[in-house]
Order: structure tokens, then C-alpha cells, then sequence
């Protein structure tokens, strides 16, 4: 069994993402930069936000954060988010999510401009991607496939079994398994709430992601020996071993699962840490104009 180490890949990409930006800046190009609004203060979203802003200091990028109380109205969300539509300086931007209640997600996603959309969540990034055109590939998924190539994993003519079919990491992620591309090419199934014999699909993967925000969902009797298994979860259980009183599991269960697979990421230190790089790396495509 060989651990993909995410943590480690994702270090890689950002010290390649720093030495292209010192380059750009070299010939005369502007400094990458990434805007972030945030809104409330959802702890869990303010790290992630803080991480963020490190990452872009660390690979060199400019970075501005937009913070906005929970009471924010749409109208006021929308016009901040015109305006760095019309910031020629800022290249590419995010709406940290979740958002309170009282705003219509998709509405914000649908107001960024697609060329600044380095989240690659609004509609036309998304027909893009269908379409296998030029665009911003949405982070987890991107990260994922950044994953499978460093590692040199073969996908040519594997089974893939996705659990999870999210607008952010399943559904594109079995749109990208089965592309024309040097990771793709699978024939994939995409199981979910409603799929019927789950057990069935798994154990005739070759390559399993799993993206369904259940604690220890997939355990070893649902494997095949040598499958690749990626974990998306990142799940808070309790553990009162600890003193913080909880820790985090994915949706695979790790120690058995271990057993039988021939690459399989960890959490926390696989696909999570890839999100921040593959966010990097689209901000330095958008700052190049390649979308």
C-alpha cells in the first residue's frame, strides 16, 4: 500500500506556482492576485480563509479579504461582487461558502464573471468543462487529479466508482474520470443516495472517490484488493481521548480499508491540502489570461 501523500504534492505545486510567478513578474507581468469575501464567522471558514491568504503570500500572489457581517444583504453582496468583476488588478476571486441562510448561493456563484470564477462553480465553467474547453477546473476535483498524476496512477480503461454526486466534487469528478485525457479515460459509475446495491458497484472499482460526508462509510468488505481509494470526507467525530474532544475521519474507514488498496489518501494530509494549490494554480491561469 502506498499513502498519497497530499500535503506533500501540494508544497510541490506551490513552490513550482512561486517560481512561475517571480518569472511573470520578471518580464514585466502584474502580480497574481486572489480576492476572497467572506461572510459571518463560521470558524471553519475562517480558517480555510486564512489559509488561503497565506498560501498567496507564500507563492507570491497579492491577496484581499472582503469580510461582511451575517446580516449582509444580497443587493450588498452583489454589488461588492461587481466591482471585483470590474477590478482590472484582481484576477480571480472567491465567495466563501456556506453563506447564511437569507442568500441565494447560486445567485452570487452566477453574478462572478466567469473569467474570475477561479472556484469554477458558475454555469458556463461548468459547460466548459463538459465541453472539454479551456477553463477553471473546480479545486477538489483538480486537486484530485493532480493527485493521480504525480503518482503516476494508471486510469487508461479502469473501472471508477465516484460515491457522491455534489455540484463541487462528484459530478465533475466523474466528468473528468471519463475524459480523453492522460488521467481519464475510465469507464465510471456515478452511486449516490438513491443508487441500489452500492456493495456491488465498489467491489468492481478500480479506483473509488469518496465524496459523501459520511464518517467511515467505506470499509474493507466493499473493496477490492489493490483498488486506488481517494478520500474527499473530512469528518468530525467525537473522541474524548482527546483533548480537544474530537478528531477528523474521512468517508473511508482508514485502518481496514488500508489493507487491501494499493494507493490510498489519509485524512487530514491527502485531498484537503490540494484545494488551496489547485485554487493557487487557477488564479495563476486566470492571472495569464489562458481562460
Amino acid at each position: 500500500m502506498i499513502l498519497i501523500d497530499g500535503k506533500k504534492i501540494s508544497l510541490e505545486l506551490q513552490s513550482e506556482i512561486a517560481v512561475e510567478v517571480k518569472e511573470l513578474i520578471a518580464i514585466g507581468m502584474k502580480q497574481p492576485h486572489l480576492a476572497a469575501i467572506l461572510v459571518g464567522d463560521d470558524p471553519a471558514s475562517q480558517t480555510y480563509v486564512s489559509s488561503k491568504v497565506k498560501a498567496c503570500d507564500n507563492v507570491g500572489f497579492k491577496s484581499t479579504l472582503v469580510r461582511f457581517e451575517s446580516s449582509v444583504t444580497e443587493q450588498t453582496l452583489l454589488a461588492k461582487i461587481e466591482e471585483l468583476n470590474n477590478n482590472d488588478d484582481i484576477d480571480g476571486y472567491i465567495i466563501q461558502l456556506p453563506l447564511p441562510r437569507h442568500i441565494s448561493e447560486q445567485k452570487m456563484i452566477e453574478a462572478i464573471h466567469p473569467n474570475k470564477d477561479v472556484d469554477g462553480f458558475h454555469p458556463v465553467n461548468v459547460g466548459r468543462l463538459v465541453l472539454n474547453l479551456p477553463t477553471y477546473i473546480s479545486a477538489t476535483p483538480f486537486g484530485i487529479i493532480q493527485l493521480l498524476e504525480r503518482y503516476d496512477i494508471p486510469t487508461d480503461g479502469k473501472h471508477c466508482v465516484v460515491i457522491g454526486r455534489s455540484n463541487i466534487v462528484g459530478s465533475p469528478m466523474s466528468i473528468l474520470m471519463s475524459k480523453n485525457t492522460t488521467v481519464g479515460n475510465c469507464t465510471v459509475t456515478l452511486c449516490h443516495s438513491h443508487t441500489k446495491n452500492l456493495k456491488e458497484h465498489t467491489l468492481n472499482a478500480d479506483i473509488i472517490i469518496a465524496a459523501i460526508g459520511k464518517p467511515n462509510f467505506l470499509t474493507a468488505d466493499m473493496v477490492k484488493q489493490g483498488a486506488v481509494i481517494i478520500d474527499v470526507g473530512i469528518n468530525r467525530v467525537d473522541d474524548t481521548s482527546l483533548t480537544k474532544g474530537f478528531k477528523l475521519v474521512g468517508d473511508v474507514s482508514f485502518a481496514e480499508v488500508s489493507e487491501k488498496a494499493s494507493y490510498i489518501t489519509p485524512v487530514p494530509g491527502g485531498v484537503g491540502p490540494m484545494t488551496i494549490a489547485s485554487l493557487l494554480k487557477n488564479t495563476l491561469i486566470a492571472a495569464k489570461k489562458l481562460v
